[in-house]
């Protein structure tokens, strides 16, 4: 039971935190000091998408799922198993890409003018 708790919750948080690293920076808007965090989001999304290097909230699902005595996730990883195929086509995938980026360059080019 333990650990599909730990499985789950790594789930949950991995969601949020993709979708902090989409629209967090719009919250920079009204809470300044958010920009410090988005931005270490964002660059470990890139560090991620460019290296590819695997997410420790992946490990940490694979890991409860496995020890729940559950399929663990497939070798792709996270985003290929929840995201890709399922919210939108896996031939879309660098479209989707660049619409997160578009959402944070907006934020940040947001976050500038709102400051001056």
């Amino acid at each position: 039971m333990m650990y599909r708790l730990v499985a789950d919750a790594a789930m949950v948080v991995h969601f949020v935190f993709l979708g902090y690293m989409a629209v967090g920076g719009f919250a920079a808007w009204r809470w300044r000091r958010t920009i410090w965090a988005h931005l270490a989001v964002v660059v470990w999304g890139v560090i991620s998408i460019v290296t590819g290097v695997e997410c420790p909230l992946t490990l940490a699902e694979d890991w409860g799922r496995r020890n729940a005595g559950l399929a663990g996730l497939p070798a792709s990883g996270f985003i290929d198993h929840y995201i890709e195929g399922v919210i939108y086509p896996e031939e879309y995938t660098n479209l989707a890409r660049l619409g997160v980026a578009v959402l944070v360059l907006f934020s940040y080019a947001g976050y500038v003018l709102r400051r001056h």
